[in-house]
């Protein structure tokens, strides 16, 4: 099983062009509402609902914009390389060039937090960000944030 395995192929966008922050986080919508079903406007506004309590970028260019939605039957995961760096009032103050879209359903509860933690494992692994950055192609990004070893 894929340490990811919420996350899909055509969840993977490895050269997202956004200006800023609201327009990742719209285009994170947008792409995560044709994949889900969901609502791109409901996406967004739980997206924005969960910035406002504090900025999901965890430092070193990497964000984790997260959100729990009514509608939703299971976790749902999009990686995106963006274009260029963009401000996402990170915690270190350097501009996010990385972003993984985390979605759980309404009750997710632990579920939800398990996932998040995970994604940040994933992220933080030696080299990967790396990896990440050094690709332009959907899915050589899939396989990297995929085919990890599990950590011990």
């Amino acid at each position: 099983m894929p340490l990811l395995d919420f996350l899909d192929p055509q969840a993977v966008l490895p050269a997202l062009r956004v200006s800023g922050k609201k327009q990742a986080l719209q285009e994170l919508a947008s792409h995560a509402a044709r994949l889900t079903g969901l609502s791109s406007t409901a996406i967004y506004e739980a997206l924005l609902q969960r910035e406002r309590l504090g900025s999901t970028g965890i430092g070193e260019g990497i964000a984790i914009p997260h959100g729990k939605l009514p509608g939703l039957d299971t976790i749902f995961g999009l990686v995106a390389r963006l274009d260029k760096p963009v401000d996402f009032e990170a915690l270190d103050g350097q501009p996010v060039d990385v972003l993984f879209l985390l979605l759980a359903p309404e009750g997710a509860g632990a579920d939800h937090l398990k996932a998040l933690a995970r994604v940040a494992r994933v992220l933080r692994e030696p080299g990967l960000i790396e990896r990440i950055r050094a690709t332009r192609d959907a899915a050589a990004l899939y396989a990297i944030m995929t085919e990890l070893p599990k950590a011990a």
